[in-house]
This record gives structure tokens, sequence and C-alpha cells, in this order.
């Protein structure tokens, strides 16, 4: 049986490799510029990243069927200047289309920040859309969140599929929201591995007697549950209920709880940890992380969540896009 051949640019530290790693798949090609990124997606995929794809040949790049993409999402971030394709990091989108050109792959799949939905009044994702259209690909995309995915993790990212035209996908529909609940409280580690991310402040203000209700089927509410804060409340400062979900992992942002939020866990106010980052990123805890905290830190926080780009694959893969007569399937994951 044929192996879909695919690549991975801007690839971090590998999510979208980790979502494709138990399906009938190859990774023959990956670019990241980071050099600290370079070094965790070689040390757990055994395949080290070219640097800087915009100084790279769309020639010398293997043939594929699939590329995959999480192109820099600053340009058209809430927390960035949002100025899109008139930034250098945004044109990057360009570079995605020239590889693309040159191969023609089956199919393109692209991840993006929620806002680039709306970014300049429509007119960026309208950009990406015609772009794709021109290159003889039919579009499809959706704004997914993980929380709804089995991922304690409130991260919404647009998720964008190119069909090309000859395949003749005329009907996509983007995996729906799973029925089962999770909290944050299953993913976290214990106690005891956790005392350093602990915060002991004078100024933790935290709401009395809350009650946090379960709905009519003992569950938790699936979203982020605000019980204080610390200092002012600010950014960074927002105490949560680790019974519901996180707020999104950030690779920037300051204050106290910054780039995770803050967490009352069994009466102890913390940060995450970053195997539990992962953990709410989707990634098993055979992944192989960085030893530096902070580079974990922005690491995760500007990864895709493999759970939701494996289940949108597994719809990709239902398609029998790859080939006409099915030799592409899912294996059953090891």
């Amino acid at each position: 049986m044929n192996k879909v051949k695919f690549i991975d640019l801007f690839a971090g530290i590998g999510g979208f490799h980790q979502a494709l790693k138990n399906t009938n798949s190859e990774c023959v090609f990956a670019s990241e510029w980071d050099k600290k990124c370079q070094e965790i997606y070689e040390k757990n995929f055994n395949l080290k990243p070219y640097g800087d794809i915009t100084k790279i040949e769309a020639k010398v790049i293997p043939n594929h069927n699939l590329l995959c993409a999480g192109f820099p999402c600053q340009a058209f971030s809430i927390s960035g200047k949002r100025l899109g394709f008139n930034e250098i990091r945004g044109t990057l989108f360009f570079d995605v289309v020239r590889v693309a050109k040159f191969h023609k792959p089956e199919v393109i799949f692209l991840e993006n920040v929620k806002n680039f939905l709306k970014h300049d009044d429509g007119k960026t994702i309208n950009v990406v859309r015609s772009t794709l259209e021109n290159l003889n690909y039919d579009v499809f995309y959706s704004l997914l969140n993980s929380s709804n995915y089995e991922i304690p993790q409130s991260r919404e990212r647009i998720y964008i599929l190119g069909f090309r035209k000859d395949l003749n996908v005329k009907d996509f529909s983007f995996p729906k929201p799973s029925n089962k609940s999770v909290s944050l409280t299953d993913f976290l580690l214990p106690d005891k591995l956790t005392d350093e991310f602990v915060i002991n402040r004078k100024d933790i203000f935290l709401e009395k007697n809350k009650i946090i209700q379960k709905d009519i089927f003992g569950n938790y509410p699936q979203k982020t549950i605000r019980l204080g804060h610390v200092n002012k409340g600010g950014q960074g400062e927002r105490i949560y209920s680790p019974l519901g979900h996180s707020i999104a992992l950030t690779a920037y942002g300051g204050g106290v709880g910054s780039k995770t939020g803050l967490y009352l866990v069994n009466k102890r106010v913390r940060k995450l940890a970053p195997r539990e980052c992962a953990r709410i990123s989707g990634f098993p805890d055979s992944f192989r992380i960085h030893e530096n905290k902070s580079v974990c830190y922005s690491q995760f926080g500007n990864t895709v969540v493999v759970n939701v780009v494996k289940l949108i694959m597994e719809r990709v893969f239902k398609t029998k896009c790859f080939n006409k007569k099915n030799e592409y399937s899912l294996k059953k994951a090891s």
C-alpha cells in the first residue's frame, strides 16, 4: 500500500507531523527557521527541518501529496499589529503558494489564528481563498475550538483545506464537536511535580464559596471558569478552575501567569508545567520537550493542536482524494 507523502512547512515542533504519525503517511520534507524548534522536531521525528523557506527553491523539495503549513500568525493575531499581508510575516503565505504551484499536491492543509477569518474585514481570507482557487483548488475552511474536541484548552483556530479540482471534492465537512466531557484536572501532573510553578503572593483574590455547577449529565462546563485574580487581574493575572478548561496557551504575554494562565489546583495557585502544556496540545507523554521552560511555553503557545488536526485528516482520508482506488488509508493508532 502506497504511503501519502507530506511536507511540513513552518513546522514548529511538529504538531502536523505528530497528528499524522500513526497514519499511512511519510514526511519527506520539513522547514522551520527556529533552531530550538528544529532541535525538538529532530529529537521526536528523526528528521531535521531545513531552515528559512523563503531561501529554499521549490524544485529541491521532494514531490508530495499533502502540503501542511501552520504559517506564521503574528501578522494576523489580535496580540500583534494585525498588518497582515502588508507585513513580511504575512507574505509567507505566498511561499506556500510558490511551493504548491510547482508541485501541485492533491491537498493543501493550512492553519492560522481566529482573527485571520475577519482580518481586514474579511479581505485576507478572501485573498487566500481566491489565490488557492486560481491554483486550481477547491477551498473549504472552518473555525474550530479545541475545547470541543476532547482537549481542555480554549484555543480557536481557522483550518483551511484546498483539494485539487480534478479530485472532484465538492463537499467537505469538518469534524463535529465531540460529546465527550474533559476537564483540565484530567491532564495535570501530581502536586509533587509542580511545586516550582506555585505562586505565593499577598495580592491573590479568590471568589469565596463559588459553586461550579455540573450539567444534567454530570459534567463540568466545557470552558474556562474564572475564580479570581492576582494584582489587578490583567492579562496573565487571572485565576481559573481546573474543573473547566484552560485559556489558550500563548507564546507571548506578561503577568505572573503569562503564557499559560493561573489555576487553583488543590488549594494552590499556579501556572501550568511545560508537560501539562504538551498534554493539552495533544502531544503524548513520550514526546520529548525542551529542557528550558521558557522555550517550552513559547513552543506550545505556537503549536497546532494535534487532536484537531488528526480529526480533520481522518475526514480528508475518507474523501479518498489521494487515490480513487483508496490505496491510501488510515492505520489504527498504535
